[in-house]
């Protein structure tokens, strides 16, 4: 098969300057042809090298012959009743056999508007109360492509300089678009540390996509070891699934706890750089009804996270195809509410959104899935049997719609 064309996307500027010097660009211009590139690709949002009208035409042509700014394909968009938006992004196989689908999440509010971006297609984990568990781990993706979704997002938004701004749909009313990144969709992001720290590092790079650290929250499951990486190599905010506060419930909610254990994840996050009033860990908590919304469960939360400075984001149970798990009253969660306030912590309630289109936190999920290696190799090969193509297509379905 051909290799695939190199993206510049997603290259450090170290990478991009290599990659020029590698199709001859002499080694006294690779500085600024690498600031006038990194501008048209972060700041202006260019999907060709013909709009680098800042670039000689002879040098735009070798640039398209070596490398590519492709997006990836859009498969689908919706946007739900209440203004998120959700599309199912496609990328090449690498790897994986067939090309791989993802879900990425856009949460527009008054003022604001939140990118929820994927770092893996499926997920290692086996979160019991979570959509995207469900979906085995097919492969993580690239820093290309996690930086691929941001672009795509203000691409459809409209959120470079003289673009059209889109008007289906809800968007903030001033401000940047995608103001606000949290690494909150499919797949655990410390599983996939070098990817995710590169396509962060440009996201908030300030001759680029120019993001606030501020406004870019890594969520983890509890990857006890990447904990402190994440605060010292990224800088980001900092999110934890937490959602039990023993270990043996959390053992079945979050089955990484039997891994890193509660006390190894709290000295963690107390020990977490940076960590200040200015900037608190959340600590997220679905509410599951009868399983872990009692006031007990709420005074030892307290309990737990004494002296950290947090912020705990309590989150209705979303449901989903076959999940065996339902949601919290509103009463019992105002009441849990209560007891979190009464401590000193904020405990906002998070307003479900884009339930509708199954775009809501814990919901998202894509129909890839593996392919076994000798299919793998048979179609690289161009050789793949039409009864392992159709165990493929029949196996992928049942993933996605297994229950109605």
């Amino acid at each position: 098969m051909p290799a695939e064309t190199p993206s510049l996307v997603g290259m450090t500027r170290e990478e991009m300057g290599a990659a020029l010097v590698g199709i001859g660009i002499p080694e006294r211009q690779v500085r600024m042809r690498v600031g006038q590139i990194w501008h048209w690709i972060y700041v202006r949002g260019a999907t060709s090298f013909d709009a680098m009208t800042n670039v000689a035409k002879e040098l735009r042509a070798i640039l398209a012959d070596a490398f590519t700014l492709a997006r990836p394909e859009i498969v689908t968009e919706q946007i739900s009743r209440d203004g998120t938006r959700k599309w199912l992004l496609r990328f090449p196989p690498r790897g994986a056999g067939r090309p791989v689908e993802i879900e990425t999440v856009y949460i527009p509010e008054e003022g604001r508007g939140t990118l929820c971006v994927s770092s893996q297609v499926g997920c290692t984990l086996t979160c019991s109360f979570c959509h995207t568990g469900t979906q085995t781990l097919v492969r993580n993706l690239t820093a290309e492509e996690i930086l691929a979704q941001i672009l795509v997002a203000r691409d459809r938004l409209g959120d470079y300089p003289n673009a059209l701004q889109a008007t289906d749909g809800r968007i903030p009313s001033e401000g940047r678009l995608v103001s606000n990144i949290v690494m909150m969709g499919m797949g655990e992001p410390l599983y996939n540390f070098d990817a995710v720290k590169q396509a962060l590092l440009i996201a908030t790079d300030g001759d680029g996509l120019s993001l606030s650290k501020r406004r870019v929250t890594l969520s983890t499951s509890g990857v006890v070891p990447y904990i402190g990486r994440t605060g010292a190599e990224i800088g980001t905010m900092l999110a934890i699934s937490l959602h039990a506060v023993r270990d043996d419930l959390r053992d079945i909610l979050v089955p990484l706890n039997k891994k890193y254990p509660l006390k190894d994840l709290l000295a963690a996050c107390r020990a977490y750089p940076g960590l200040s009033n200015a900037r608190r860990i959340t600590f997220e908590y679905v509410m599951l009804d009868e399983i872990n919304d009692s006031l007990a469960d709420a005074r030892e939360l307290v309990r737990l996270l004494k002296g950290i400075p947090a912020k705990i984001n309590l989150i209705p149970f979303n449901p989903w195809p076959g999940s065996n798990y339902g949601c919290s009253s509103w009463d019992r969660i105002e009441a849990f509410a209560e007891v979190v306030n009464a401590a000193g912590y904020a405990s906002p309630i998070r307003t479900p959104r884009g339930r509708d289109i199954l775009a809501a936190c814990g919901q998202l999920k894509s129909e890839s899935e593996r392919m076994r290696k000798r299919d793998r190799d048979a179609l690289d090969a161009g050789a793949l049997p039409l009864e392992a193509e159709s165990d493929w297509a029949m196996r992928a379905m049942v993933a996605g719609h297994g229950e109605d």
